[in-house]
């Protein structure tokens, strides 16, 4: 359960990355200088807990 809910954190980051980047708003109005770097590591971020959450699927399929 934990992982299939890791995944949907996952693709929660990157979409909020990618609102950050467009809107450039995260709770208050952003600079640029701060809105594409917050953005990028969110999306970052959403892949490595994609990746995670996919290995630890795959992983556990291989000890059942």
């Amino acid at each position: 359960m934990f992982n299939w809910l890791s995944l949907i954190t996952g693709l929660f980051y990157i979409v909020l990355g990618i609102v950050v980047i467009i809107y450039k708003f995260f709770f208050v109005i952003l600079e640029p200088a701060v809105a594409y770097p917050l953005g990028a590591v969110m999306i970052l971020y959403g892949i490595f807990r994609i990746y995670r959450a996919v290995s630890r699927i795959k992983n556990s399929g291989n000890e059942e």
